[in-house]
């Protein structure tokens, strides 16, 4: 007879509900719906606003399918629209893009295990969004070897709801005098500050947040939305060195 293992043993530790690949997508795309609804005005003012300004349709929706990056699509098809050269708006949506490569870096650790045909895919469809959603949960200490999916189900549905808000904003372009006087794109706003706040879990990310804040303020004026960028370097230095100086030093 098979000898069953002792009661403690049972109740002391309960088993950890089995982490499967569709329960993580699923989870990853619940999680990304309150971030999705404040990007919904966001992708329709840009659709109406390409379309308002005299460019053609194909031209945001192919945007929006190739370059996906919210903020780098609005800047270009300002720069197109006011004759911009080709070089020009490269140089200028690769700057204001290069706070990706700050994501990029933060979740390597937690991906450099993962095959190509995962990297490039969730590397082209890492978004503000997507990267908040996924690095909480990959700090999650629950253990899990299917957390990708929980990225790629936040990075899928982002990404098919800014397609079809781009299209809903070129089909109503033309019916929108001034996509821009609805104020609809201040729900962007309200929704990065929503991500930002709940990762202020500490005293050098506090420092952190603040230093980009007042940054941002004070080189907002640069060109090429390099105040973007500026700020971004700003607070991660601020949380670095605020990290050291508060970090007790071990003694020896």
């Amino acid at each position: 007879m098979i000898d069953s293992p002792p009661l403690s043993a049972a109740t002391d530790a309960p088993a950890l509900a089995p982490s499967t690949p569709r329960a993580e997508f699923i989870a990853g795309m619940k999680a990304t719906i309150p971030l999705i609804i404040g990007a919904i005005p966001f992708g329709i003012i840009f659709g109406a606003l390409a379309v308002a300004g005299g460019l053609p349709p194909a031209l945001p929706l192919a945007l929006s399918a190739l370059v996906y990056a919210g903020a780098a699509q609005f800047i270009a098809i300002g720069l197109l629209a006011s004759g911009a050269s080709i070089p020009v708006i490269v140089l200028t949506t690769f700057v204001v893009n290069l706070r990706h490569a700050l994501y990029a870096a933060t979740l390597a650790p937690y991906m450099k295990h993962l095959p190509q045909r995962w990297l490039v895919p969730l590397g082209f469809w890492l978004t503000d969004e997507t990267f908040v959603v996924a690095i909480q949960r990959y700090q999650d200490e629950k253990p899990s070897p299917h957390k990708h999916w929980y990225y790629f189900g936040s990075a899928l549905s982002m990404y098919v709801n800014w397609q079809l808000c781009t299209l809903v904003g070129v089909i109503a372009g033309g019916a929108i005098p001034d996509p821009r006087s609805w104020g609809l794109d201040f729900a962007m706003s309200v929704t990065f500050i929503g991500m930002v706040v709940p990762m202020i879990k500490n005293r050098p990310a506090l420092v952190s947040v603040v230093v980009a804040s007042a940054a941002a303020i004070a080189f907002h004026g640069l060109p090429s939305q390099l105040g973007l960028l500026v700020a971004a370097v700003c607070g991660v230095a601020a949380g670095v060195l605020a990290e050291r100086a508060l970090t007790p030093k071990t003694q020896t």
